[in-house]
């Protein structure tokens, strides 16, 4: 028996979509805009594309995002998985609290965050730089990690690794041949999903960052206030087009099927 939606419902999510994506069509559309002020279409053009590569602070902004982001992401992934194995096969007393209170950093907000990883960078002495932005991003990052890789973790046959063991397999060899294979595409999907967060991230990053050390997002958001252009658009777009193939990847490889390494 099939249920139908009524027709209100399926109007008010196209409203709801509509509103949501509306202006990020017309923020890329605008980036292709021949106009230096954005403001009417005078024409398709790339030449605030091709500006980008002019912008030496752009480029060491990217260079910036993109070594605190693969950083940041190994060593998130690593901890946050380590940890929700010690979570969800092991007898942890009291589990249930350690697992709500993985989402204590996913829902305090980002200036919370941010104002309190700089007074601990203050008492220790570290300076500020690329090594704080890095260790603020492995912070924030290693619960959404944790998350989703319990999740699967939950999802798993755990029949498996008892048959494998059954079968004269040691702890070891059960982990690398059953579980990790089902595990693995939730592991990949934390990992994009950590380098999505680490790569868009502002808020945070502008109260651990120093001198020298700014990110992708901290260099737009000057530009913003210094002097609007085009370029911006561009960057933006270039942005939002990484950010939604790396969510679309961590989306498809959360759904892959799990498997087993044939022995």
């Amino acid at each position: 028996m099939s249920h139908r939606v009524p027709r209100w419902i399926m109007g008010v999510t196209a409203a709801v979509f509509a509103a949501l994506h509306v202006p990020l069509a017309v923020l890329v559309m605008f980036s292709f805009n021949d106009s230096r002020f954005s403001v009417e279409w005078r024409g398709f053009t790339l030449r605030w594309y091709e500006r980008l590569l002019e912008r030496p602070d752009i480029l060491q902004g990217l260079r910036a995002s993109l070594i605190v982001g693969v950083f940041a992401t190994i060593v998130a992934t690593i901890l946050g998985t380590l940890i929700a194995l010690a979570l969800a096969r092991r007898k942890v007393r009291g589990r249930s609290f350690l697992e709500a209170f993985l989402y204590v950093p996913v829902v305090t907000p980002e200036i919370v965050v941010g104002i309190s990883l700089l007074i601990v960078f203050a008492l220790v002495g570290i300076p500020l730089g690329l090594t704080t932005i890095t260790i603020a991003h492995v912070a924030f990052s290693i619960s959404f990690v944790t998350i989703v890789v319990l999740a699967r973790l939950h999802g798993m046959d755990r029949s498996l690794e008892e048959a494998a063991m059954i079968l004269g397999a040691d702890e070891i060899s059960a982990f690398r041949r059953v579980t990790l294979p089902q595990l693995w595409p939730g592991i990949q999907a934390a990992a994009l999903l950590a380098f999505t967060l680490s790569f868009d991230d502002y808020v945070i990053t502008s109260f651990v960052s120093g001198p020298g050390s700014s990110t992708l997002p901290i260099v737009v958001y000057g530009m913003a206030r210094k002097n609007i252009e085009p370029s911006i658009n561009a960057i933006s777009t270039i942005v939002l087009t990484v950010t939604t193939l790396l969510i679309y990847s961590a989306s498809r490889l959360a759904r892959e099927p799990a498997t087993v390494a044939k022995v």
